[in-house]
């Protein structure tokens, strides 16, 4: 290894909480993380460095000399890295939050509800990081997570947000003759499970040979074409609610079916909540208690 050679700054948190708590287990918990997934982290560092930082027994960690060496440098590189974060964004990371969430979560669900959050907590201030796809190569970088996936999928340390009902949603100045859907354009997000087929197999039906649907990456496209009378589209309590209150959005059919996906909250570890973090996800927890 170069003397200039460094580490990911992933393996060294992981390194840094096993060390701390000395269990994988642990540092698995407080890193939002599976066990696996540190223990590998650890054993790449390891590599990394061409020497051992734990002895390992059947039920218990240990460090090693080199990893008693090592941890002081590391926990006082993560402190400077606080520091100076904290000078950069104004002083006060304790009001400050970036939170990391889908486009359609952002628009239809989260900033609805900003005036209230800002009501209640008006010393916060938000920086959302929003994300069609791959959100585990951005949510590192924020402080509060919300993340969409299937159902059976709870990420470690997650809460999950509601028992969402998927339906199909459309303007109410579209003409629906009955309980025809097929004259209508169709409109998905795409790459998920809850979809038109999964919809329509409710119904004993099925897509006509050949027949198209209008997808795009995200709901916030989707839902928002049906609601200006482009076509119907399918949606779910979380993002349609409240267009559908403001009579925006109507269910022409009373076909609904459990979503198959579902919205997790992954608080801020441990070791980096504040009071912006803390206040933030009370406030997320309660909305959905409300909705």
């Amino acid at each position: 290894m170069s003397e200039t050679s460094l580490p990911p700054l992933n393996w060294l948190r992981a390194f840094e909480a096993a060390a701390r708590t000395l269990s994988f287990t642990a540092a698995a918990q407080e890193l939002h993380m599976t066990q696996p997934a540190v223990s590998q982290q650890v054993k790449a560092l390891e590599n990394h460095l061409g020497r051992a930082l734990f002895v390992r027994r059947t039920r218990s960690l240990q460090l090693t000399e080199a990893g008693r060496i090592y941890l002081p440098t590391v926990q006082e590189a993560f402190e400077t890295l606080g520091k100076g974060t904290r000078m950069l964004i104004g002083g006060d990371r304790g009001r400050v939050l970036t939170i990391h969430c889908n486009l359609a979560f952002s628009v239809l669900w989260l900033a609805p509800r900003l005036a209230g959050l800002y009501d209640r907590h008006p010393w916060m201030v938000l920086n959302i990081v929003t994300m069609v796809w791959d959100p585990k190569s951005f949510a590192p970088a924020a402080d509060v997570e919300i993340r969409y996936g299937r159902a059976t999928d709870d990420p470690p340390g997650s809460v999950r947000l509601g028992e969402d009902r998927c339906y199909c949603v459309a303007s109410p100045d579209l003409e629906i003759a009955g309980e025809d859907w097929s004259r209508h354009a169709l409109f998905d997000c795409a790459g998920i499970e809850s979809n038109w087929e999964y919809w329509l197999a409710a119904r004993r039906e099925k897509l006509p040979r050949g027949r198209v649907i209008n997808l795009a990456t995200t709901y916030s496209v989707s839902i928002m074409a049906a609601a200006n009378g482009a076509g119907l589209a399918l949606a779910h309590d979380t993002l349609a609610d409240a267009l559908i209150d403001k009579g925006r959005l109507v269910k022409p059919f009373d076909t609904e079916v459990p979503l198959l996906e579902a919205y997790f909250l992954i608080p801020a570890a441990t070791h980096n909540q504040t009071p912006a973090s803390r206040a933030f996800e009370a406030w997320v927890l309660r909305q959905f208690q409300t909705d």
